[in-house]
């Protein structure tokens, strides 16, 4: 994968550990959601029927993936479109243990606690746009290695879940053009003698999620002599936020994932904090089926609105006390084209 680096400083803060909480929530992420003003059979999902325009480039003639995406549509005349509409809801595959980007809080006091975050405030935004109302969804929690299987199976309509655009994904999903832009970065204890993204990593216990961006990063720069040949990359998990339980367990020393969620597993647990600034340049993206580019170009549409009405709403509601004033990833990213 190609990136670029940038030089950003992050911090972490204090909240409320939670670690109890993480197992358990991590226990269930298999489970299927339930579903808000929505009816349906249960049948798998119909993201591999859609109309395509054209395939998106691959792995080897690609260097921006995050400039990729068709072009906006507001056209729902698309046989794929068209079946979710039929259908009535839209199937979106998530997290739910993603403090602040999709998570169900416990303290809430609401009758029935909902999920909530970030990503959720966009998936929402996306059914209502296609179906005219943001409950015709139905969640699917699904781990960070299961995002794009469920996508090729056609389990989920989409996947809107903290998911780095890249080009080695693109050979097996699409795309649409960017929401949130961060970068990877370290966390580790408050304690602990690592510094960042550097030879502080020297015989430490690095903790990754299985089919993560971070992962290809890190076994790509320790052959190419950027990371510490000793560093120990052995503990690689189903999903994020196992590595902060790791952490917590004293399994591991460090953990290595995007920014962002870094910044946001630091706020549940006031031991740990980012270390250093990030190290890539990462978009995320909301992840379709190759074959679904009607719905691709709608789902950008909806992007292209939400920039100018929404999104910097949504940020200020659950991402702007977990990033600094000026960080990178507090303005939505400038969307670019194939």
């Amino acid at each position: 994968m190609t990136v670029r680096r940038l030089r950003a400083s992050l911090r972490g803060w204090g909240g409320v550990g939670a670690m109890a909480l993480a197992c358990a929530l991590t226990a269930a992420l298999a489970l299927l959601l339930p579903l808000a003003d929505a009816r349906g059979d249960g049948s798998t999902g119909i993201g591999g029927q859609g109309v395509a325009d054209g395939r998106q480039t691959r792995a080897e003639e690609c260097t921006n993936p995050q400039d990729l995406s068709p072009s906006p549509s507001g056209d729902e005349s698309g046989v794929t479109v068209k079946a979710i509409k039929e259908r009535g809801y839209l199937k979106v595959g998530v997290d739910q243990n993603s403090y602040r980007w999709g998570y169900r809080d416990p303290n809430s006091t609401k009758e029935k606690v909902e999920l909530e975050g970030f990503d959720i405030d966009l998936a929402r935004r996306i059914a209502e746009a296609i179906l005219g109302s943001p409950d015709k969804i139905r969640f699917q929690a699904i781990p960070t290695n299961e995002r794009i299987p469920a996508i090729r199976e056609g389990r989920v309509d989409m996947v809107v879940r903290t998911m780095t655009i890249s080009c080695k994904r693109l050979d097996e999903v699409a795309f649409s053009a960017p929401y949130f832009m961060t970068g990877q970065q370290v966390l580790a204890p408050k304690k602990s003698a690592i510094e960042g993204y550097d030879k502080t990593l020297a015989g430490k216990r690095i903790c990754t999620a299985d089919g993560s961006t971070a992962y290809e990063t890190l076994t790509d720069d320790q052959k190419a002599g950027r990371l510490p040949a000793s560093a120990d990359l052995r503990t690689v998990v189903p999903n994020q936020l196992d590595c902060l339980v790791r952490l917590q367990l004293g399994e591991v020393d460090a953990v290595v994932t995007d920014g962002a969620l870094a910044a946001s597993q630091a706020a549940q647990d006031p031991t740990v904090e980012l270390k250093g600034g990030t190290f890539t340049t990462e978009y995320y993206g909301v992840a379709m089926n190759k074959d679904a580019e009607d719905l691709v170009r709608r789902v950008n549409q909806v992007i292209e609105d939400y920039r100018e009405s929404g999104w910097q709403a949504s940020y200020d509601t659950w991402l702007s006390a977990t990033l600094p004033e000026k960080s990178p990833s507090s303005k939505p990213p400038v969307a670019h084209y194939r």
